[in-house]
């Protein structure tokens, strides 16, 4: 586990990233063939997953760094800014999670 987040460099759309989870400063792996939601939920964080295709928001999760790719149809672009939905969407840099 990182005792600090470090951002890597910009990485291709599907590529893996790294979630970085502030409040237990654990960094977690998303590999290219996993959904950043399967990695949160088998991290044990409670997030509500809802329809699994980025339509709902239901899994919506606050993020406070990191270069996300978003691939949700339901957030609006001021709410992008802030949340991503980990059913679909992927980043291109190492994201950080508060809480």
């Amino acid at each position: 586990m990182s005792s600090k987040a470090v951002v890597t460099p910009r990485a291709p759309d599907g590529a893996s990233f790294e979630i970085y989870l502030a409040w237990s400063d654990c960094t977690l792996n998303v590999e290219a063939n996993q959904t950043a939601l399967q990695v949160l939920l088998e991290a044990g964080v409670a997030i509500s997953p809802g329809c699994f295709t980025g339509g709902c928001g239901e899994c919506a999760t606050a993020y406070v760094e990191g270069d996300m790719i978003h691939k949700d149809s339901c957030l609006n672009a001021a709410d992008r800014q802030r949340l991503f939905c980990p059913c679909v969407s992927r980043a291109r840099t190492s994201i950080v999670i508060a809480e």
